[in-house]
């Protein structure tokens, strides 16, 4: 049996573009992908803080350091530039890897440049 478990979250970025004429995908700054431990063309899911909308899609390298978040394609009608998504990445685990898995979680700032990572979300009760 296999448990499917967050690999990797790119936590509050904000979206440089929106190309809806663009092949599809989204593009991602290359130090955020690998950061994040998330590979070229890997599926991702992007949730839109600005609007709500939910969607899947894949990533696709930017330029290392750029801060782009290039929302492409026909999911260009559910992110506009400005807009603050979260982008995460999904994994299959066995009940062994279950035992010491961890995900990756980047942190960034207005400019999409890594303020700091973690492994795990603290609990805030309110």
């Amino acid at each position: 049996m296999f448990v499917t478990m967050l690999k990797a979250k790119l936590h509050r970025v904000t979206v440089t573009h929106s190309e809806l004429e663009y092949e599809g995908s989204c593009a991602i700054d290359g130090r955020l992908l690998d950061t994040a431990g998330i590979r070229e063309y890997e599926q991702i899911e992007i949730y839109n803080i600005a609007n709500g909308e939910r969607f899947t899609t894949y990533a696709i390298r930017a330029e290392d350091n750029s801060g782009i978040i290039s929302v492409n394609g026909a999911a260009a009608h559910k992110a506009n530039p400005g807009d603050l998504v979260i982008v995460c990445a999904y994994v299959g685990l066995n009940p062994q890897e279950l035992l010491s898995y961890k995900p990756k979680l980047v942190y960034v700032d207005k400019q999409n440049r890594i303020t700091h990572t973690r492994n795990t979300i603290p609990v805030q009760v309110a």
